[in-house]
């Protein structure tokens, strides 16, 4: 398809560009395909290709990605969404006893139902082993909706700022 053949390009000075996917190859393999199912969207964090282009990621590696923005993000820190990100960087000061822990677990429960809606959530547990390197552990078990595979991801959420 020509670009200038497309409303969002035609006649406005403005160019767009089309992919195929990953490696822009028509013949995509089946693993490419079902990535590109998945979603694809900005890289985490945010940063150019090669090319000079915003690096974009694809598939699990997507879904990885956005769970580590969700986390990453106070809420009230994102411009025009307030509510966007996650609670647990109100426990930054807090103390870590087990009512602390539970908040933090539902915090990260809640932000990733209500922002990631491609995954399952189906534990979320903290660990308190590196305590004394400021950090908590958490780890959260979710399965991907479309594929049904189940995966794990370890976020370390750092008690101190600096």
């Amino acid at each position: 398809m020509n670009p200038d053949d497309d409303a969002a390009g035609a006649g406005n000075g403005r160019q767009a560009t089309y992919s195929d996917g990953p490696g822009g190859a028509k013949g995509a393999s089946s693993r490419e395909a079902a990535e590109d199912f998945l979603g694809r969207g900005w890289a985490f964090p945010v940063e150019t290709d090669d090319r000079g282009t915003i690096r974009q990621s694809y598939g699990r590696a997507d879904i990885e990605e956005s769970i580590r923005l969700i986390l990453e993000t106070a809420k009230g820190e994102r411009v025009m969404r307030p509510d966007f990100g996650c609670g647990i960087h109100d426990f930054v000061f807090a103390t870590v006893d087990r009512s602390t822990l539970t908040l933090v677990e539902t915090s990260v429960q809640d932000a990733l139902r209500e922002w990631e809606p491609r995954i399952e959530v189906l534990s979320v547990d903290v660990s308190t082993a590196e305590i004394d390197n400021g950090k908590l552990l958490i780890e959260i078990e979710y399965r991907v909706r479309e594929t049904n595979n189940e995966f794990n991801l370890v976020y370390p959420f750092y008690l101190e700022v600096g």
